[in-house]
């Protein structure tokens, strides 16, 4: 019999909220994170917005509880707020008491922290705070910080596989629960805004100067957000030793990759259509099974009509409720597939489908329209959670309701 994965504890913070409640409160009044940038230094400050955290790192260091000057990047911080709210949800006090593992996902790791310090690396006579900060070039280093702070040993692993990362880790962690290597995993990703990524982003000529418009004929491309977002991941034997509260059950996974281009998806949306099929399929569902479908709608035009083209073909004449949720917190590329499969259990935790903001204007290649409002004290039972990122590496995650109390 194979061994079932739930999830037991989720954390969060981006734009929009410093914990999980603050977000489902967000999320229900249509608030978003969308602004100027105001704390990363930038010559794109009043040109490009974003969804920044408006709190700096000397605060976050109060907030996670460390001192500064001890070289703890952006991206370490957020993650440590993130996985101290997972664990507490989880009602998880003590990491020894079981086989315990932390997977965190993430594109820049320190490169903010690099960008700011990198002058005193060229030229020593600078002074800086760069030696501080020198360690954080490695990016896993933010995940060995996360784990050192909260005594994970037993396994400990960083996923950068672009927008799936945080998708990936939680598959990842799955597996390794299902092959009995450990009993208990912690998996999602952190991601901070940084010059490297901003320009990066501009020079692909896809970042939008307004606010983005998933899935609208007229979109323009993306804005970058930051955030944190883990899940607490669970066996079955486990919920029978520590009874607590279930989310929800992982019932389907997969990844697959269209090998594509360096940074587009395939326009046919092959892709992304087989990795929705694969989850069904280890879920052994219907398309009709589906009832709401959180996209990773970018807003880019490539990206769009990829997706929608591929629920389209797939779905056929069951056409779950769908949307793309990066309007409220922006995309925040490693980290997306944490927020995103967070904000799927809430929905199944209240049964509401959060809207596409800014939807105005039909996309002429396909017929079907994503949802424009919140719909609320509806069935949702089974959600796929869309993470589709550079190189093709296509996630779906397939969260589902459990009456099963433990």
């Amino acid at each position: 019999m194979s061994t079932r994965i739930f999830v037991t504890g989720m954390g969060i913070i981006t734009s929009i909220g410093m914990n999980t409640d603050e977000h489902f409160d967000s999320l229900m009044g249509l608030r978003t994170g969308f602004s100027k940038i105001e704390l990363l230094p930038t010559v794109h400050r009043d040109i490009l917005p974003a969804f920044e955290i408006k709190i700096t790192d000397s605060e976050l260091c109060r907030l996670a509880g460390v001192p500064e000057g001890e070289g703890y990047s952006r991206t370490a911080l957020l993650g440590i707020i993130s996985v101290k709210e997972a664990l507490q949800s989880a009602q998880i006090s003590d990491v020894k008491e079981a086989r315990t593992g932390l997977i965190s996902s993430t594109t820049v790791g320190g490169m903010r922290e690099f960008e700011a310090n990198y002058k005193e690396l060229i030229d020593p006579s600078v002074e800086g705070d760069f030696m501080q900060f020198a360690h954080v070039v490695d990016t896993g280093e933010h995940a060995e910080r996360i784990a050192d702070y909260f005594g994970i040993r037993d396994y400990v692993n960083t996923v950068s596989t672009a927008c799936s990362s945080a998708s990936n880790a939680i598959i990842l962690g799955a597996e390794l629960i299902k092959h009995g290597k450990l009993d208990r995993m912690i998996c999602g990703g952190s991601d901070v805004l940084s010059r490297f990524t901003l320009n990066g982003f501009n020079s692909l000529m896809i970042l939008d100067k307004g606010h983005n418009r998933p899935f609208d004929a007229n979109r323009s491309g993306v804005n970058l957000g930051e955030g944190a977002a883990f899940v607490v991941l669970e066996s079955e034997e486990m919920l029978q030793k520590y009874p607590r509260k279930i989310w929800a059950e992982l019932t389907g996974y997969s990844n697959s990759n269209d090998a594509y281009h360096q940074t587009a998806s395939s326009p046919d949306g092959d892709g992304a259509l087989l990795s929705m099929q694969r989850a069904l399929d280890m879920a052994g569902m219907k398309t009709s099974d589906i009832d709401y479908i959180n996209c990773h709608g970018t807003a880019t035009e490539n990206n769009d009509l990829s997706e929608a083209l591929a629920i389209q073909n797939l779905f056929g004449e069951h056409i779950p409720l769908f949307a793309s949720t990066k309007p409220y917190t922006g995309h925040t590329l490693a980290a997306a597939g944490g927020v995103e499969a967070i904000f799927s259990l809430l929905s199944i935790d209240h049964d509401v489908a959060f809207p596409n903001l800014n939807f105005e204007e039909q996309m002429p290649e396909i017929t079907i329209t994503p949802l424009k409002s919140l719909t609320k004290n509806i069935t949702i039972t089974n959600i796929l959670s869309n993470s589709f990122g550079f190189g093709g590496s296509n996630t779906s995650l397939l969260f589902s309701k459990t009456k099963q109390t433990v």
